[in-house]
């Protein structure tokens, strides 16, 4: 297996992992939490991912990335988490995303020649799964409005439809694109997404007033 699998894996392995505690929290309060070792794996996982990204010179998988990787780390912030990591890690996790924007700036022919003119991914499909991503990525865009206008982390019930159109999208683009670790990363969300949306549901049908 060449290495840059073994970095995708390692990646989706903490996106997983972060779906799966949620998952396992939220059923046991009956409502849809936000737990924090969900950010913490999520930024854990995104750092790894856009790097898994580089590698593949997969643009679609670097741009979901840059997205949403802030909204977690003022997710990290609203938790509490953020001031209590160490200067070094933090400087190191606000620094990287721009660090790699200098560096493509940079050597901006071959970024160009090696992310739109890749000849396993024709633009057509370049644009369908960088679609995908954006959709599942706004997911945390939206999710950064709904908490900071509430004042705290939350995981509200349309951040899990944009989840599920985006999942859906980003593993028909790996099946094409032949790429074990969307089909795998994305495939075992799914399950998580839906039953979000029914603990969320029936959460809202016990606090209705009879």
């Amino acid at each position: 297996m060449h290495y840059e699998f073994i970095i995708g894996f390692l990646a989706q392995g903490f996106f997983s992992a972060r779906i799966l505690v949620q998952w396992i929290m939220s059923e046991r309060a009956r409502k849809v939490l936000s737990p924090s070792v969900f950010w913490i794996l999520s930024i854990t996982g995104s750092y790894l991912l856009c790097l898994y990204g580089v590698l593949r010179q997969d643009f679609a998988i670097v741009l979901g990335q840059f997205i949403s990787y802030y909204v977690y780390l003022w997710n990290l912030k609203a938790k509490g988490i953020w001031s209590t990591a160490p200067l070094w890690l933090r400087i190191l996790l606000i620094a990287t995303p721009m660090i790699a924007i200098c560096v493509a700036a940079t050597h901006a022919d071959a970024f160009f020649q090696g992310f739109f003119h890749n000849k396993d991914v024709p633009m057509w499909l370049l644009l369908f799964g960088s679609a995908g991503q954006i959709i599942f990525t706004l997911r945390f865009v939206y999710q950064y409005w709904y908490s900071a206008r509430r004042g705290e982390s939350e995981l509200p019930p349309f951040f899990w439809i944009l989840s599920l159109v985006g999942s859906l999208s980003i593993v028909t683009y790996g099946i094409i694109r032949h790429d074990p670790v969307l089909i795998v990363g994305q495939s075992f969300g799914l399950v998580a997404y839906i039953r979000n949306l029914m603990i969320g549901s029936r959460a809202k049908r016990v606090k209705r007033p009879t």
